[in-house]
């Protein structure tokens, strides 16, 4: 596929995804114009492959969400009204993944396979904490990361057993997904990267929650941001020591 067709298509397919979204209520407005430039970036700084793998964390963001979603309502743990996303939340799992496709595109993609896992790792960090937060919230025995004391669920900073077994199978899923779009359909062991990452992404972000998002020193955004961050550059430092 030349250039000038992936360019086109990558544009095509955000324009899409982005109108869908709105259509399913999975963002707002503003989350679907944001996904839009979020999708450029990342079609056109990585590559096509990269956009398909934000899709497809996307799709799996919807699900999680829509599960027992009544029951998530009823105790008031869910997102927006009908668990759609804004552009804040769209910013918070993508800047990172747009960082790598940035320097990708700076470098002239000359270390592609390395800032793709990379990339990879932040969608793992996304999708960890994701199926953790929406599903996790099931189980009622939740305790306090840094004190371990029981609070209810859906508390920043709660973790609990069947919540921390999602955010490993979620990362899994995700560098896997991410790996076959990018990489082809062939396992490696450079794999155990990203997967790590992206469970140690999530760990933090509950450790973050616990500590500086609940002094109010920072964001849950921020949080995101800034865990899928780390998530990404210690998938890339992890890379190094096990090549």
């Amino acid at each position: 596929m030349d250039a000038v067709t992936e360019i086109l298509l990558v544009i095509f397919l955000s324009a899409v995804l982005s109108i869908v979204a709105v259509r399913v209520k999975l963002l707002t407005s503003g989350g679907a114009f944001t996904a839009l430039l979020v999708g450029l970036v990342l079609g056109i700084g990585g590559s096509l492959y990269w956009l398909v793998t934000v899709v497809a964390f996307a799709v799996i963001g919807f699900l999680a969400t829509r599960i027992k979603f009544s029951e998530k309502k009823k105790r008031g743990l869910q997102e927006g009204k009908t668990g759609e996303r804004t552009g804040r939340n769209v910013l918070g799992v993508a800047v990172p993944g747009c960082i790598f496709a940035l320097i990708n595109l700076y470098s002239v993609s000359k270390y592609y396979d390395l800032l793709s896992i990379g990339f990879i790792a932040t969608v793992a960090v996304a999708a960890a904490d994701t199926v953790a937060s929406e599903l996790g919230t099931r189980d009622l025995n939740v305790w306090m990361i840094t004190t371990w004391e029981k609070v209810i669920p859906g508390t920043d900073g709660g973790i609990s057993v069947f919540g921390t077994v999602l955010s490993l199978l979620g990362s899994v899923i995700a560098v896997l997904i991410g790996w076959f779009m990018i990489f082809g359909i062939s396992l490696d062991v450079l794999m155990i990267a990203p997967i790590l990452a992206g469970f140690f992404g999530c760990m933090l972000d509950s450790l973050l929650g616990a500590t500086l998002e609940r002094e109010g020193l920072i964001t849950k955004y921020f949080n995101n941001m800034s865990t899928g961050l780390i998530g990404g550059i210690v998938a890339v430092i992890s890379v190094g020591i096990i090549a």
